[in-house]
């Protein structure tokens, strides 16, 4: 690998840029508003409103700490008076066209507020009514250690968060909006087993919006099998948007909710798989089908012999496929889990209430032996394997772990490529991309960058990206960095390092290497994402340098020294 090192200067020149505020931490909590071309950040007793072009310019802030009581209770408890017994921000979400709505941990008092920021980029409005806050019980966590991931939808949150200030009540809860409350079986471990929220989105079904479903992804101790121990299970749950709980049984509780296993794990000889088990962060790529976005997902392992991450990527029809599977059916304490023979009742359970599926009007119209049977059967007997049944990036026996990833589809000049960064525990990000060998079935991972995004080798701990301003934004506990997707001037001065370092957002334009786009002139492009073999691109050029380039990478790589990867240092 090709190490170059950059200096703040050049960092800067190239619109790399740091964001650090005084006597705050953990930010932890983005929302990407193209539309007013802000950044908004939660962070201790801070929510900080950024501008998308340079994040260190034109910063807006709100100081939002919990009271004074409620801290010194917080003390009194046990827990630390500067770092934990403070207001965390964990959610902030798109209310209306003027507002926004957030909740902190209020020093193990949750509270929720709606930020009011105008409805223009321009407009100068930043603001919380103090006098209009809310509880945030069942929206926001007590403990900012514990994950927690919410959806706004319409008015109505959905969230998957600890209710309680031990952490050991975790729901799914659909709050705000007309309609009760609602929630998962409280205590009962088949339905949720300490789980640890990743993320959660909306996925219309079809062209009825009564078949809208909430999909919510986490990883949580398993109840299957008895010779597992305390092993850990990645899972996917899904739920209907209009459930609105049972008549007799379930009141105020979810009668669609279905969850299955994911699988993300490498093949092994003898049928013995290498396991992944640990979901980290999950990232849904639109396509141009809503109903059917690419799941990109990033996984640890829990292993004590060895250490690694895993990038495997799901399909939306291969998770519904599991939901229309088996249910898992367990008799006793000491029976297996095994595929439920019996008779399914009608409506099946997990189908949402609509004129698509047997019209009922309402879950409350549910017979009572669909409710019965949802309530003791939430688990999906198969589970749900990734895209050609393996990961599509693997790391192993290195010193870090993947903890969370956006993915940018890019359209190069031999065809489309999704640019995956992955955010790492020591504070880097990688960049890659997945390349077809012989088919486009066949693909090979690609690294083409790895960055050093905190000089405190901070974990990262949230991404958002924008494709439209070519930007990403990266969140640690220490501070937040903003960097270009791209970087084509690192990749050399000559035709054949430009080509080399396959990366899709560049191209050799006949005079450096610069950014590809689709509509210049195609008579100076070169660019070969697929082989990176500049010999026939390049063959026009200057045949002298071009000829130095490929004996310098030939010769570097035969010695294991060289590749056209590159690694970017960046300081702050």
């Amino acid at each position: 690998m090709v190490r170059i090192n950059q200096g703040i200067k050049d960092l800067v020149s190239r619109g790399a840029v740091t964001y650090q505020l005084d006597y705050s931490c953990c930010y932890n909590t983005l929302l990407l508003d193209e539309e007013r071309g802000k950044l908004f950040v939660g962070s201790k007793n801070y929510l900080i409103a950024l501008n998308l072009e340079n994040i260190s310019k034109h910063d807006k802030k709100i100081y939002w700490p919990a009271p004074v009581e409620w801290r010194e209770e917080c003390n009194w408890a046990g827990k630390d008076l500067h770092a934990e017994c403070a207001n965390f921000i964990k959610v902030l979400h798109p209310f209306n066209r003027t507002h926004l709505y957030t909740c902190g941990t209020g020093a193990f008092h949750p509270v929720c507020a709606y930020l009011e920021v105008g409805s223009k980029w321009d407009d100068h409005q930043f603001r919380i009514d103090f006098n209009q806050i809310e509880d945030g019980k069942g929206r926001s966590p007590y403990d900012a250690k514990h994950l927690s991931t919410s959806i706004l939808i319409g008015e109505e949150l959905y969230s998957g968060v600890a209710t309680d200030l031990m952490g050991r009540d975790f729901t799914i809860f659909r709050s705000l909006g007309h309609r009760h409350s609602i929630r998962t079986e409280q205590h009962d471990s088949r339905w949720l087993n300490d789980p640890k929220f990743v993320g959660s989105f909306w996925v219309p079904e079809s062209d009825n919006p009564d078949d809208d479903k909430i999909y919510f992804f986490f990883r949580e101790m398993a109840v299957e099998g008895q010779n597992l121990g305390k092993s850990t299970f990645s899972r996917v749950g899904q739920l209907c948007r209009n459930d609105h709980g049972g008549l007799r049984s379930l009141v105020n509780k979810w009668t669609t909710f279905l969850k299955a296993r994911l699988i993300c794990s490498v093949p092994g000889s003898e049928g013995i798989d290498t396991h992944f088990d640990e979901i980290r962060d999950v990232f849904f790529l639109q396509t141009r089908d809503r109903r059917n976005p690419l799941v990109y997902t990033v996984f640890s392992t829990s292993s004590n012999v060895f250490k690694g991450s895993a990038v495997c990527v799901y399909s939306m029809n291969d998770i519904r496929r599991a939901f229309l599977g088996p249910f898992a059916h367990k008799e006793g304490p000491n029976y297996q889990w095994v595929p439920y023979q019996g008779k399914v009742p009608y409506p099946r359970p997990g189908m949402c209430p609509s004129k698509t599926f047997g019209g009922f009007q309402s879950t409350k119209e549910f017979p009572d032996d669909v409710v019965l049977f949802a309530r003791n059967h939430p688990l999906m007997y198969n589970a749900i394997n990734p895209i050609g049944h393996r990961p599509i990036l693997v790391k192993t026996n290195v010193d870090y772990s993947f903890t969370q990833i956006v993915v940018d589809r890019v359209d190069a000049g031999d065809g489309r490529y999704d640019v995956m960064f992955i955010g790492t525990d020591i504070g880097t990000v990688l960049k890659v991309i997945s390349v077809p060998k012989e088919s486009w079935q066949n693909m090979e991972e690609l690294l083409l960058e790895e960055l050093q995004v905190f000089q405190d080798s901070a974990p990262i701990t949230s991404m958002q990206l924008s494709s439209k301003r070519q930007q990403l934004y990266i969140g640690s506990d220490t501070a937040i960095s903003q960097l270009p997707l791209q970087h084509c001037s690192i990749y050399g001065k000559a035709c054949a390092e430009c080509c080399l370092a396959r990366d899709p957002y560049c191209a050799w334009d006949g005079n450096s290497c610069t950014r590809y786009l689709a509509n210049t002139k195609r008579r100076f492009r070169r660019q070969d994402v697929r082989n990176g073999d500049p010999n026939t691109l390049c063959s026009g050029d200057d045949k002298r340098q071009e000829e130095e380039v490929l004996e310098n990478y030939k010769s570097g790589r035969n010695l294991g020294k060289a590749t056209p990867e590159k690694e970017l240092l960046i300081f702050h």
